[in-house]
């Protein structure tokens, strides 16, 4: 992304003012999926795929939001004092909601604002591109305003945006990741108690690889709902027999020990998915803060099976990319991220195998599922911030 670009639409659109550039990652998750609802451990990073913004305060009551994204859509406006959700504003309602929750909190948003984003990360593949959009604005407004914000509350508000604004009934895991990310480390986070510790990621001669579905994420919401809706039928079953508030509280012993009262298959399965893979983050950490990326890959497998075979959110495209990757040479591990039934799995990848990892796995994917996969190199980045002034 060309900042001197975005800066010269910024003029040609809003004038020369006095303007500023920030920048908020996308993010993977490496490791921990579907714990955060169950009370276990995630462990994402910020990524260098993320979005950009040139921003200034306007001496109007205007806010004017323009997307290099979406640039038939033109330039959105709508007044400091009228702040509701609307459909027509499609993209910007992130942005909306982000002023109206800090202004409603009492921090002092008087005047007008002229922002231009444009933003790297793929539609619809699973990287947080809403989270990036929250935080950037959080800390456009933070900088622009001299706002004194801890960066938690930026994170919580990011979260009700998305909760109570958009209307998506997601974790703290996205914007957590976009706000706290540290260049070359990941965040283990106990959904729970918001505890959290930075493990340095060191890969040495390997790196990250998004590999992209491409496959819409259609499944996502209803089945995620059912998915909660069973692992709260079998923890409301353990709980007559175990003093647990949630199953990421249960080690691997302590479940299969008990796992007699849970009265179907499929409640076992998905309770034991969300114990072992909460299990399964916990030793990843300790695995990479040894240096041990062998057993951090063998982990990165292991969730996969996990989440394909015991909570079934992987679907063909997902499993057809990780079971190819493994197959690879220089391939550590591969997996599904996020939320499944399309969107992106990742890969650690020695960096002399990569050009061939992509034209072998992505050569397979389309002969297979009949149409390409999209594959981007990803480093791990520091989470929101701002870049420099003019």
């Amino acid at each position: 992304m060309e900042m001197e670009q975005l800066k010269k639409k910024f003029e040609d659109l809003f004038g020369d003012a006095d303007y500023r550039a920030f920048f908020a990652p996308g993010r993977i998750n490496l490791i921990g999926e579907h714990t955060d609802y169950n009370g276990g451990n995630v462990f994402p990073c910020a990524i260098t795929l993320g979005t950009y913004a040139v921003a200034s305060k306007n001496d109007n009551n205007e806010i004017r939001l323009y997307s290099e994204n979406f640039p038939d859509i033109g330039v959105i406006t709508f007044d400091l004092t009228a702040l509701d959700y609307k459909k027509e504003d499609v993209w910007a309602n992130y942005s909306k909601g982000m002023l109206k929750y800090l202004k409603e909190a009492g921090h002092a948003i008087d005047s007008g604002l002229d922002m231009v984003i444009q933003g790297d990360i793929p539609n619809g593949s699973g990287l947080s591109s809403s989270a990036s959009l929250e935080l950037l604005t959080g800390v456009v407004l933070e900088n622009l305003f001299d706002l004194k914000l801890d960066r938690l509350d930026l994170i919580q508000t990011g979260k009700r945006v998305e909760n109570e604004f958009i209307g998506v009934n997601s974790g703290i895991m996205d914007q957590f990741a976009v706000g706290m990310g540290e260049k070359n480390k990941a965040i283990l986070l106990d959904c729970n108690t918001l505890k959290y510790e930075m493990i340095p990621v060191e890969l040495g001669n390997r790196a990250i690889v998004i590999m992209n579905t491409k496959k819409r994420r259609e499944l996502v919401d209803s089945k995620y709902n059912e998915r909660r809706s069973e692992c709260e039928q079998a923890l409301a079953l353990l709980q007559t027999v175990v003093p647990i508030s949630s199953l990421g509280e249960l080690d691997e012993e302590t479940f299969e020990k008990h796992k007699d009262v849970l009265n179907s298959d499929v409640l076992y399965r998905r309770a034991r998915h969300a114990v072992t893979e909460n299990q399964r983050t916990l030793r990843a950490a300790t695995a990479l803060k040894a240096g041990d990326l062998e057993t951090f890959g063998k982990l990165m497998n292991q969730s996969h099976i996990s989440l394909r075979d015991d909570y079934e959110v992987t679907g063909i495209e997902l499993d057809t990319l990780a079971e190819i990757a493994w197959e690879q040479p220089g391939v550590l591990g591969a997996r599904m991220t996020g939320a499944g039934f399309g969107g992106c799995g990742i890969a650690i990848v020695a960096k002399e195998n990569i050009s061939a990892f992509i034209e072998n796995v992505g050569a397979v994917y389309e002969q297979k599922i009949g149409y390409p996969a999209a594959f981007y190199i990803a480093e791990i980045s520091d989470g929101a911030k701002l870049m420099g002034g003019k």
